[in-house]
Order: structure tokens, then C-alpha cells, then sequence
């Protein structure tokens, strides 16, 4: 489940906060649909993408489910079959549609959905305008409104693998920002070489230390014992990954975990998702169409066993998870400067040609950088009892943590401490690399 850190009671203040938060979020699930044919919105061109409907929907049943089926006395279900079909995985609240099939959900229309999505907005107005409910409401209006941020980027990227089936290559936005213009007149061509950082051994703590939100899997904060090492000052880029790309990476097995390799060679990977070759050039499937490969953007769509390839092809390694939290501790990261979802880039963006090469840049935003840790519970971690404990807990085996936030994470979403967590093979994410190094203590 998720849960917050600290009691979230009702607010003193005159005006609450939680009905316009809760409108500014629905309203941006949908903002994000926006662009889309109703036709789009049906698609699951694969079992990880889910269809934009179905999100719309399952984010509805959310609050329909956790909070209005429970507070709100005579609260109307808008359809009785709905918990059917857009429960996504909870066993405790009954049978639903399988994962492979939502795709299949020609019924209810777009328009039934939206209508939905309307019914049970009035009703959490109504909910929310009460002045007697208890802490526990609270908590859970919190969690409804990080579960539903966190379809949000499911939402973008799905939404870019489903147009990028197409052979018409269509364009989500037909183009980019003039945010987007502006930046391309300082933005470099090609990004700096760069720079090793180093992080001092030692104790030190990790996961959840503030105060208001987090999800129960960044708890409970803990020491760890951390070697000293090194971390590279921004992403791996388009073109540091070209370069691997052209040496024969994809063709050289000696930098491969056996399992990667076996996959790479049954898919014919060659390049990262989205990529492809045309008279020579390089160019990728983005929100915008089909663009020519950017080098100094962060390389993305990435597997865990590419990242891991190119770390060793360059003589690296990727961070742990534990590494990665304290380096970002270490050199203060913050959300300020990165590309988020609200930017409307859908895109990571090259690190600015005045960057600081002492510090450590794009550690929050643009892209998931996978960490060489297993996911799993941290120590002192108690499942939550009833459906919201099926949350998080019960997929801590066979995956991968990454850390950072993406070009798809809202801002709002992200704190160091946040753990999101793919298995090994999955490129749909935005996803990326920075390179991290082992150091002799003695030299340190």
C-alpha cells in the first residue's frame, strides 16, 4: 500500500486544500487524453501498456472503491460491473478483467468513462466540502491523488507506445513546445565529457526522513554501510550510447548478462525502443512524431540488460540503489531544473552547455536510472492489512529498483527517497543510465 508519514487531519486552515488539489489532478488525468482519437484510447498493443480508457476508468474506481463506497452514506455506484473491469490487481476485492485483456473493453464507450469520472468527482466534492471526517479520509484522499499522478506517467508512456505501433507514426503533439524552441538555441549539440564525482564512504541513512507522504516501500528509514565510490556528474547520452552502438555492442556478448544476451539476440536489438535506421541516420518515435536521435539528450528506453551492457562496455558499473540515495543526499538533488510531466516535453532534455561540471546534474527528472539493486523490503517494512496492503509488497521479487523520476513523472510526485522498481527486460519507461564507479579507499 501507500501511506503517508505523518497524521494528514483535516486542515485548519479556512479554505482547504484537498478540493483543489483533487480537481487539479483529475482534470490533468484527462488533459493528458486530450490530444487522443477515441479509437487511441483502446488500444494495448502489448500486456505492459494499458489502454488511456482504462486508466481513466481504473483511477475512477480508485476513489469510487477506497473512499466513497466507505464514507459517503448513499453514494450510488455508477455500474455495478465496473469493479469487474477496472480492478487492476487487487485479489482481496474480487475477480476482474485479466491484465492481457483490457485491450478487449470495447464497451463502456469514451463518453461512459467520461461520464464516470464526472459521477464520482461530484460525489468527492461533496465529501470533501465535509468539515467531520476523520484523519483516516485524509490519508487516503493523499494516496488516491499519488495513485492517480503515478498512472499519469503510465499514461504518457503507454500513450507513446501505442502511436508508435502505428505505420502512420502519428504525433501525439504535432509539435514542441516554444519552452522547447527557446532551449534548443542554448542547448548544446553534444553534451560535455563527463565528470567523475566522488562520494566519501561511510554510515549513512536511507529511504523516507521528511515529513508529510510517502509510499510504504520507502520505509522504514535505515543505516547503511556505503564503500567509497564514484558517480558520473549527468546522464549517459544519445551519443556516448551511439558510440557503443557502432564498436558492436549489441553484437558482443562478452558485455551482456547471459539472460540479456539470449534476449537481445531472439528480439534483434540493436538500438534502444523507438529507434530506427533510415539512409543512414538515426531517428526515434517520440511525442512529436518521428525525430532525428538528439546527442545530447539522455539515451532513454533502455532494459536494465543494456544499461548494464554499456556500463561494462565503458569499463563502469551501475549504481546501488543505496548509492544512488546517497549520493543525492550528498550533492543536495532537487526537482528544480529537471523535466517533468507538466513541461509537456515528454522528452529528457541535454543538460544546459553552462552546466556545472562539479556538480552532479539530472539526478531528479528526465529519465528512471536503473540501479544494480534488487527490489525488495527495506528493513523494519510491514505490509499494510486488507486490499491497500496488495499495493506494494506483494511485487518485491524478480525486479529492479530505479531512481529519479522521469520526463513523465508529475513533479509534485518525486522525492529522493522514491523508489519505482521494472523487471529487467522492460524498455517502455522512460529509462536511463548513469555510470558509477567502485574507488580504493586508501586513495580517497
Amino acid at each position: 500500500m501507500s501511506q503517508a508519514s505523518a497524521s494528514l487531519a483535516a486542515p485548519r486552515a479556512a479554505v482547504s486544500p484537498w478540493p483543489a488539489r483533487y480537481r487539479a489532478v483529475r482534470a490533468q488525468s484527462q488533459a493528458l487524453c486530450a490530444p487522443l482519437l477515441p479509437e487511441d484510447t483502446v488500444v494495448q498493443p502489448v500486456i505492459d501498456v494499458s489502454p488511456p480508457k482504462w486508466h481513466l476508468a481504473h483511477t475512477t474506481w480508485f476513489w469510487e472503491t477506497f473512499l466513497l463506497k466507505e464514507y459517503a452514506p448513499g453514494y450510488q455506484l455508477f455500474h455495478p460491473e465496473y469493479a469487474f473491469l477496472f480492478n487492476s490487481y487487487y485479489n482481496s476485492l474480487g475477480s476482474r478483467v485479466n491484465r492481457a485483456d483490457r485491450g478487449t473493453l470495447s464497451r463502456p464507450p469514451l463518453a461512459d468513462v467520461v461520464a464516470y469520472r464526472a459521477h464520482v468527482d461530484a460525489a468527492m466534492a461533496a465529501l470533501l466540502a465535509r468539515t467531520d471526517l476523520p484523519p483516516a479520509v485524509y490519508e487516503l484522499v493523499e494516496l488516491g491523488l499519488q495513485h492517480e499522478q503515478q498512472h499519469q506517467e503510465l499514461l504518457a508512456t503507454d500513450i507513446k507506445y501505442i502511436l508508435s505501433t502505428s505505420p502512420l507514426a502519428p504525433a501525439y503533439l504535432k509539435s514542441a513546445s516554444s519552452a522547447d524552441s527557446d532551449d534548443a538555441i542554448v542547448s548544446p549539440l553534444h553534451a560535455k565529457e563527463a565528470a567523475w564525482l566522488p562520494v566519501p564512504g561511510g554510515i549513512y541513512r536511507i529511504g523516507f526522513q521528511e515529513e508529510g507522504f510517502c509510499f510504504d516501500n520507502e520505509l522504514a528509514a535505515h543505516d547503511v554501510l556505503v564503500a567509497p565510490f564514484e558517480l558520473q556528474n549527468r546522464l549517459v547520452t544519445n551519443a556516448d550510447y551511439l558510440a557503443f552502438i557502432e564498436t558492436g555492442g549489441y553484437r558482443d556478448f562478452r558485455y551482456w548478462m547471459g539472460e540479456g544476451w539470449d534476449l537481445a539476440q531472439a528480439e534483434g536489438w540493436e538500438a534502444p525502443l523507438y529507434w530506427t535506421r533510415r539512409d543512414g541516420a538515426w531517428y526515434r518515435f517520440t511525442h512529436h512524431g518521428l525525430q532525428p536521435v538528439a546527442p545530447a539528450a539522455p539515451v532513454t528506453h533502455i532494459s536494465f540488460y543494456e544499461a548494464d551492457a554499456y556500463a561494462n562496455w565503458a569499463g563502469a558499473r551501475l549504481p546501488t540503489e543505496a548509492e544512488w540515495e546517497t549520493a543525492a543526499r550528498h550533492f543536495g538533488a532537487t526537482p528544480a531544473g529537471g523535466t517533468w510531466l507538466e513541461s509537456q516535453r515528454f522528452d529528457p532534455q541535454p543538460l544546459p552547455a553552462d552546466a556545472d561540471p562539479a556538480q552532479c546534474h539530472q539526478l531528479l527528472g528526465d529519465c528512471w536510472e536503473w540501479t544494480y539493486s534488487a527490489y525488495h523490503a527495506y528493513p523494519g517494512y510491514s505490509r499494510a492489512a486488507g486490499a491497500l496492503g496488495e499495493y506494494n509488497g506483494k511485487f518485491m521479487v524478480n525486479q529492479l529498483v530505479l531512481r529519479g523520476g522521469s520526463c513523465a513523472t508529475p513533479e509534485s510526485h518525486i522525492r529522493v527517497s522514491y523508489r519505482n522498481f521494472f523487471h529487467a527486460d522492460k524498455r517502455w519507461q522512460f529509462t536511463g543510465i548513469r555510470l558509477a564507479r567502485s574507488v580504493d579507499s586508501v586513495n580517497i
